[in-house]
């Protein structure tokens, strides 16, 4: 049955009213009275030109508009279903510069890909569930991240995950070793001081090292030394960059506040506060979460922008600075995390120390002993392997 339209209003045109609001005025109606214009600013109109966008920052996470040539990067996130995964997952579904994303995990994988597979951007997303299909997940990987493990709770240091999360990256990296053994490397899961040993060894009995593509990631230590010292400091973070150097547990983090642009200073005893709370921030998520899990959230937002450096010097572009824990000869350490120029194929160059201060240089000798520690952990545990 057909239903009558109903009546037609009278057309009517939108018009502006003030600048602060909107009102429907029937075509040819007489316009209102302008207002007399009172305070300040008073007078007659002036043209305005635009204003100026201000510099990207050079370093953090931001909108990428589309390159003009895309970049096709397939990227692949093991541990994608875990509190860091699927936020990492997200981000990095968000960004033109991948092509492809491969999430793996022992479970609920579908539905996480299900799920990211909706949103509006170009990035084609699969799951994959289990070991059978980790070989499937890889094959062809130019980028995978590993955030697979699990998490610190409270009283727990990340040396306590040692048992656990060591054999997880062990698997996982004796696949991509198998599978992808070309691919970037960036290890998140705990201890990164352990698992990075763990995983070099592991390239090396396949006969596939090559240092250059093995990165621990530590991003999460300079995004809170960015964000602490502009809090102090009243500066915008994103224009503040700290390198934060060392390893990436408790007194190994060493940030380098000498180092930091803009340049800022801080008295003695203002400046250890900083640094312990730069070196504790994780306890201080974990111990917030109350047994709910240890920070994820910045973890995945760190983890992202690791990824998007990684892949920018893939691409190309020049002049790509990120601090990663890595195979060093800087340190007696044979692992030292520094600011390294990346390029196309990894590691283009180490960036070493710096001019460094007393007090930094106090604090890297204090650590030597625990890092190295950690790092022969994570070897003989590798050799180890069957």
């Amino acid at each position: 049955m057909l239903l009558a339209a109903p009546p037609q209003r009278p057309r009517a045109a939108l018009r502006r009213g003030n600048r602060h609001s909107r009102r429907y005025r029937p075509c040819g109606a007489p316009a209102p009275p302008a207002l007399p214009r009172t305070g300040w600013g008073a007078g007659p109109a002036l043209p305005r030109a635009p204003l100026p966008r201000p510099a990207l920052p050079a370093h953090g996470l931001q909108l990428r508009t589309l390159p003009s040539a895309p970049a096709n990067a397939k990227v692949a996130v093991l541990g994608a279903s875990g509190g860091i995964g699927q936020p990492l997952s997200l981000l990095l579904k968000n960004s033109p510069l991948v092509s492809n994303l491969s999430l793996y995990d022992i479970a609920h994988t579908p539905g996480v890909a299900a799920d990211l597979s909706h949103i509006e951007t170009r990035a084609n997303v699969k799951g994959f569930i289990g070991s059978e299909q980790l070989p499937d997940c890889l094959k062809g990987c130019e980028v995978v991240v590993i955030p697979a493990g699990v998490p610190r709770k409270p009283g727990m240091t990340r040396d306590d995950l040692f048992n656990t999360n060591a054999t997880i990256v062990a698997n996982l990296t004796t696949a991509c070793a198998k599978h992808c053994p070309e691919a970037m490397i960036c290890i998140i899961a705990n201890p990164v001081n352990s698992t990075i040993p763990i995983t070099s060894e592991i390239f090396k009995k396949h006969g596939v090292y090559n240092p250059n593509r093995i990165f621990g990631v530590t991003t999460l230590d300079i995004v809170r030394a960015n964000t602490f010292v502009a809090e102090l400091k009243g500066l915008d973070p994103a224009r503040v960059n700290v390198p934060v150097i060392g390893g990436h547990a408790g007194k190994t983090i060493i940030p380098l506040i000498s180092q930091c642009t803009p340049k800022v200073e801080f008295p003695q005893d203002q400046l250890e506060t900083l640094t312990g709370r730069i070196q504790e921030a994780g306890t201080e998520v974990v111990k917030a979460k109350a047994g709910a899990g240890s920070a994820t959230l910045s973890m995945a937002y760190a983890g992202a922008r690791f990824v998007f450096s990684v892949l920018d010097a893939m691409n190309g572009k020049e002049g790509v600075i990120e601090c990663s824990f890595v195979r060093s000869e800087e340190t007696e350490c044979p692992y030292f995390s520094t600011p390294l120029l990346l390029g196309k194929n990894g590691i283009e160059k180490n960036l070493g120390l710096g001019k460094i201060s007393p007090y930094e240089e106090k604090m890297i000798a204090e650590a030597m002993a625990e890092l190295k520690a950690s790092i022969k952990k994570g070897e003989e545990f590798a050799k180890s392997m069957k």
